[in-house]
């Protein structure tokens, strides 16, 4: 069965909030969790909402820890995902998220009124939503022999910005003689704002391409599961003239899972490249937002375990993942990436009238397809046929020899195409995907001996 593995890990654009400036951050929405890595079943939906907590205090140069400019960056993300199977091949994404804060805390200031002493932190936050990203997933290739399936899935999508990457934060107000009336001058005021920091931004503001990969090895009867996952953001310019570095990510995963599938234990090794800043000319970036161009940029090796639970009846899970960076590297001065913790929930189900039974192994979801079987009697219905009801999991197998066509209508969760295809091949029957060997086509009766393809 093709797997649809729910990847709680920040698997499209990572936090990329670190990484691109010593106090500008680089903005931008991370992913969350919830990324589907492979593909979907045709008419399958999947909705994902997740929220991811974020943190750092620690500023590095190079590898090296350096004085902090500020107290802590902090954040608190809701991530948002809707996946449909327009095909059994092709899986469109939906997503967005929205921050509930960005918040640089400033060192704290001590004063004395009257005796009394006085600690206040300044503040430099925003809120609002984030980029909406359109992704796209087509599997290229799928192969199932000896209880080992893999699969390639490729994706091309776009990170639209919906959110503001220009907000202002107060500064202060600056007073002085108002002559308007000569009469009656009087001590005036104007507030001053200054544009924050990209750290802050919910968005960066630019349009980008992304580029996915995603390659899986599942060993079915020693229930264990390896894959990798690439990634590559390609950068637009935004309108405050400013370009954000490219990303790209690397992944290697194993995992398994326990209590009839229930329950998913997974790691992963994560890394990550941050490309430096770009800026037109003109401007002087770090007068305007704080970044100094030479401070972008950053490569880190981070592992990340994830546990899933699964429900059967309704199908949904609920997951929690932490990213744990294990080395940082950063071009210049920057504040470097905290302990990131997600948690959330996903939900899937059937556009289209399921057709779900109670039957006495408890919840089951059929799927009904078609696809071509090659044969040339009544003799090759019966073992056609016959093969595939002898399979747990199927409840309907009908060959018709005119359109050399079999309908199937088998329960997704225990079995996929390629189990019956691999099944049909051992006996001796091509299909349009699986072609049996010499040797089960030569013991096919001489009536049933098809003209191969």
């Amino acid at each position: 069965m093709r797997l649809v593995f729910v990847s709680i890990i920040a698997l499209f654009v990572g936090n990329v909030s670190f990484g691109q400036g010593c106090c500008s951050g680089g903005g931008g929405s991370p992913l969350a969790g919830g990324a589907s890595a492979g593909v979907l079943q045709k008419g399958q939906v999947q909705l994902v909402g997740s929220y991811k907590y974020s943190r750092s205090d620690r500023f590095l140069s190079g590898d090296q820890d350096t004085v902090s400019f500020f107290d802590n960056l902090s954040s608190d993300y809701l991530f948002f995902k809707a996946d449909y199977g327009l095909t059994s091949k092709l899986t469109l994404s939906v997503a967005t998220g929205y921050f509930l804060n960005r918040t640089i805390t400033e060192y704290a200031d001590t004063t004395t009124v009257g005796g009394v002493q006085h600690i206040e932190s300044e503040l430099v936050t925003s809120s609002g939503i984030g980029d909406l990203i359109i992704f796209p997933r087509y599997n290229v290739y799928s192969n199932e022999k000896k209880s080992i399936h893999s699969e390639l899935s490729l994706g091309l999508g776009l990170k639209l910005p919906l959110g503001s990457h220009d907000d202002s934060t107060f500064v202060n107000y600056s007073i002085f003689l108002n002559e308007d009336d000569p009469l009656n001058p009087y001590f005036d005021s104007v507030e001053i704002w200054q544009t924050s920091p990209p750290t802050v931004q919910a968005t960066t503001g630019s349009n980008d391409l992304m580029f996915y990969a995603f390659y899986l090895k599942n060993f079915k009867k020693k229930n264990f599961k390896l894959f990798a996952s690439a990634l590559y953001i390609y950068k637009g310019w935004n309108s405050l003239g400013l370009k954000f570095g490219d990303y790209a990510t690397v992944g290697l995963y194993a995992g398994t899972t326990l209590f009839n599938n229930r329950l998913s234990l997974l790691g992963q090794l994560k890394g990550e490249w941050v490309g430096k800043m770009q800026a037109h000319k003109e401007l002087d970036i770090l007068a305007l937002y704080s970044i100094e161009q030479a401070s972008t940029g950053s490569a880190m090796l981070s592992v990340v375990p994830q546990v899933t639970y699964s429900f059967k009846k309704p199908q949904f899970s609920v997951f929690a993942t932490a990213d744990i960076p294990l080395y940082q590297n950063m071009r210049g001065t920057q504040i470097s990436s905290g302990v990131q913790i997600t948690t959330g929930i996903s939900y899937r189900f059937f556009a289209k009238k399921p057709q779900v039974e109670e039957i006495d192994e408890g919840f089951v979801v059929y799927q009904e397809e078609r696809f071509k079987v090659f044969g040339i009697c009544g003799m090759c219905k019966e073992t056609i046929e016959g093969t595939l009801k002898g399979m747990k999991g199927v409840s309907v197998a009908d060959w018709d020899q005119d359109s050399q066509s079999l309908k199937v209508r088998f329960d997704s969760l225990k079995l996929s195409l390629d189990d019956m295809k691999e099944a049909l091949a051992k006996v001796g029957y091509d299909s349009d995907t699986h072609k049996a060997t010499d040797a089960a086509y030569d013991g096919l009766h001489s009536c049933c001996k098809y003209e191969r393809k």
